[in-house]
């Protein structure tokens, strides 16, 4: 079975994100979603949960795609659920950079390959820091949202 993860804080998780779990689809048999729920650097983020029942629920009806909760280091949430791969996303060459080193550690310490996925060029200004800025002054993000499928 070929499983990847596609990991973050995910605060929110946006269109952006959903571009590229849905792209990052049709490479696996399964893509788990790993929120993370002890960033350090994102002290005021909502709990794991709630992050991760918003996310389920855009993929309520996708049996490829779990959610889950993990603490630590991506290369060991991979192990731990028999991922080959990790998939992330880059919207700029800075992206790019970090990615880059980051890939080449995973592969290094945790024998876990990196696959990027290049953003769309209409989502290159969607993050999730943006779109909590914008929130956060009174403007509706429901449109960098994923639609929930009712």
């Amino acid at each position: 079975m070929r499983t990847g993860i596609f990991v973050g804080s995910f605060n929110p998780f946006t269109i952006g994100h959903d571009s590229i779990v849905r792209r990052a689809l049709p490479l696996f048999d399964r893509l788990v979603i790993g929120v993370v729920g002890d960033n350090v650097h994102k002290p005021d983020l909502p709990s794991a949960e709630e992050r991760m029942q918003a996310i389920h629920d855009v993929y309520a009806d996708e049996p490829r795609v779990e959610v889950k909760s993990y603490h630590g280091l991506a290369m060991d949430f991979a192990n731990t659920e028999g991922a080959q791969y990790i998939v992330k996303g880059v919207r700029s060459a800075s992206d790019f950079e970090y990615e880059q080193w980051q890939a080449d550690f995973n592969r290094k310490l945790g024998g876990i390959e990196t696959i990027l996925f290049y953003t769309e060029p209409e989502l290159a200004s969607v993050s999730s820091s943006a779109i909590r800025e914008l929130a956060h002054f009174g403007v509706d993000v429901s449109p960098y949202i994923p639609k929930v499928k009712k």
